[in-house]
């Protein structure tokens, strides 16, 4: 595949990918990137594909910008998420193993929280439970925050290497060690074991900053559930639609398609159709969360010489 084109595509539809290389080779989607052109790399990762969208390379402030959109009221003040999270003890210390999405009802992660909020009471701090899988922390304007690492940095690794480190980080260190004991105790935490569901038993801070007077971004709209992109596309005055069949199928050049979290099966069974159908209608900016893109646009289904596909 050429490299000749460099650069973000421009009239076409942006597909945002999981990394490529869960995409076994028979997947349907070579179909399309046999017969495309290879772009420039782009931005690898969530966060660095967020901010790549919209104009935010730096520190992106999750907390300031999901609180807003759940509950309107980030107004001037610094914000963390706070997602409730599973961590499991090894040999060599604790991994985080899941964040978010921890098949909370509200009335559970309300009775999660209570016996949090004096801590962080203590601490100068508010903890607020926005939804039952994001929770926020509101911080004093002069309380320095040390750079989280963002789940998907730590999801399989290690705490100790994404805690807070120095005289700064010693603060959060013994909150977090102190989050850990309360929820390790907490009755719900055996009610849900013996479920056969993990405990919430940490909670993952990160995203902090406040909220950006505006957002900028090229696109026209996106597509898809993730709350953080629905928060930049808000903030920057798009229209932010849910990913569902008729939404993808009727996208439109400028517009975002957000794939990047599903598996790829499901890529191939629910939401191949579509892609194939709109490859014979517009450019497709075909680009995976581990950087690499292409262009595929309606004419070059017309290139037989590199092999089956749309």
């Amino acid at each position: 595949m050429s490299a000749a084109m460099n650069g973000p595509a421009h009239h076409a539809i942006d597909v945002w990918l999981p990394n490529l290389a869960r995409f076994a080779p028979d997947h349907p989607l070579h179909g399309l990137l046999r017969k495309a052109d290879r772009l420039a790399d782009g931005a690898r990762g969530y966060m660095a594909g967020l901010g790549e969208r919209f104009d935010l390379r730096h520190a992106l402030p999750a907390g300031a910008l999901t609180r807003e959109l759940i509950a309107g009221d980030a107004g001037s003040d610094p914000w963390l998420c706070a997602d409730p999270a599973w961590v499991q003890p090894d040999l060599n210390g604790a991994r985080l193993l899941a964040c978010g999405q921890m098949q909370l009802s509200m009335e559970e992660a309300r009775a999660l929280a209570e016996p949090l909020m004096s801590l962080f009471d203590e601490a100068g701090m508010a903890l607020m439970v926005s939804s039952p899988d994001h929770w926020h922390v509101r911080l004093p304007a002069d309380v320095p925050v040390p750079e989280f690492a963002a789940p998907e940095q730590a999801l399989g690794e290690d705490l100790y290497y994404h805690l807070p480190q120095g005289a700064e980080g010693r603060r959060w260190r013994i909150l977090l060690n102190d989050v850990q004991v309360i929820l390790h105790q907490h009755p719900l935490n055996a009610e849900r074991r013996q479920r056969g569901l993990p405990p919430v038993n940490h909670l993952w801070l990160w995203g902090g900053g406040v909220l950006p007077a505006s957002v900028h971004t090229s696109l026209m709209g996106v597509i898809g559930d993730d709350l953080l992109l629905t928060a930049l596309a808000k903030r920057a005055g798009i229209p932010a639609v849910e990913r569902t069949a008729s939404s993808v199928s009727s996208a439109v050049p400028g517009m975002l398609i957000d794939l990047q979290d599903l598996p790829v099966d499901d890529i191939a069974q629910r939401w191949m159709p579509s892609l194939l159908a709109l490859a014979k209608q517009h450019a497709l900016e075909l680009g995976f969360a581990s950087g690499e893109r292409w262009l595929h646009r309606p004419w070059h289904r017309l290139r037989f010489w590199r092999g089956s596909g749309a």
